[in-house]
């Protein structure tokens, strides 16, 4: 494994891991952070005018992410 990519998975793996701690922190009794679902309404709610701006970009975001992990 070139060192590049070890870089770049341990990255990931630190953004995985990252989500996950904000995600439990987030459901905690009291807590005032919001949980990733709550986020996420929040974004796909969002819209310019009529135009669901929010839900065209998490639309782009699937199919970004397909085509770059499914396609192969």
């Amino acid at each position: 494994m070139s060192l590049t990519r070890a870089i770049a998975i341990s990255g990931f793996l630190v953004a995985i891991v990252a989500c996950a701690v904000v995600e439990v922190l987030a459901r905690r009794k009291g807590s005032t952070t919001p949980t990733l679902g709550e986020v996420c309404a929040h974004a796909i709610a969002y819209e310019v005018g009529r135009v669901p701006v929010g839900r065209i970009g998490f639309f782009g975001f699937w199919w970004w992410l397909g085509w770059h992990l499914f396609a192969r």
